[in-house]
């Protein structure tokens, strides 16, 4: 019997950290979205922030940019 695995998308299975800089440009590249730098920041009380790019560093938005970039799969919209 064959069991069908579903594997997860390249950005949780890089390096990149979940929310981070690269993971957002990444996880854009791989869904289709233009390019828009931004990240999640994680808050004390555990709620998460929309980081939008004139809030970022030149260093987060060159880690957006090569997540965008280098992602080289397409969601080819099979769940």
């Amino acid at each position: 019997m064959i069991e069908r695995v579903r594997v997860a998308p390249p950005w949780v299975r890089g390096d990149a950290k979940h929310g981070s800089p690269r993971d957002r440009g990444s996880a854009d590249r791989y869904y289709g979205r233009r390019y828009n730098p931004h990240y999640w920041r994680v808050n004390e009380d555990k709620t998460m922030a929309r980081v939008s790019q004139d809030k970022m560093t030149e260093q987060q938005v060159a880690e957006y940019r090569h997540g965008f970039d280098t992602e080289q799969d397409r969601d080819e919209g099979v769940l």
